[in-house]
């Protein structure tokens, strides 16, 4: 399976296989190791793909402000969170047939690295090891998983360590 990923910060477009500058945080996640985390999920989630497959998702790393902008817009909550999906799938399906021809854009994924930081310093880890939690979650909402009640907040919590265990970071989510 292929993964097309497109990650840009809030400033410029990210050069692939170097580390993202997003101002003064430096992302310690090239673009090289976010293709590879996406498609070793990809596997994980979707077994029954092709794997001559192209799946296409867009990363966006930004700040609080950028984050709560979109937040307000989107989810009417004019408050800065962690992370935001915008699925594809769910405003444009596609067919296998479509799929099986071309790449199929999954959507894209917004992370804001201010919140990502005081995250990552509050559960006593490295920001690396946030940024992979919040991307395995905002993945998991571009292909459909939700968490509206405890249950299914703790299986989909759940699945993000099994995502997590498979690129090597342990997570304790108890």
């Amino acid at each position: 399976m292929q993964v097309e990923l497109y990650v840009e910060d809030c400033f410029h477009f990210a050069p692939p296989a170097k580390a993202v500058n997003l101002g003064e945080a430096e992302i310690p996640i090239s673009a090289e190791t976010w293709s590879s985390w996406f498609r070793r999920w990809l596997e994980i989630l979707q077994p029954d793909i092709s794997p001559k497959s192209i799946s296409e998702i867009g990363l966006r790393l930004t700040d609080d402000a950028e984050i709560q902008a979109l937040n307000a817009q989107y989810r009417q909550q004019n408050k800065p969170t962690d992370v935001l999906s915008f699925a594809t799938l769910e405003v444009f399906p596609q067919s296998q047939e479509i799929s099986g021809a071309m790449p199929l854009y999954l959507g894209d994924i917004v992370i804001s690295v201010d919140t990502a930081k005081r995250q990552a310093q509050q559960q006593g880890h490295s920001l690396a090891t946030e940024l992979a939690w919040l991307a395995a979650h905002g993945l998991l909402h571009l292909l459909g998983w939700d968490h509206p009640d405890e249950e299914t907040e703790t299986r989909m919590l759940k699945q993000q360590a099994i995502l997590l265990k498979a690129i090597g970071i342990a997570i304790d989510i108890e």
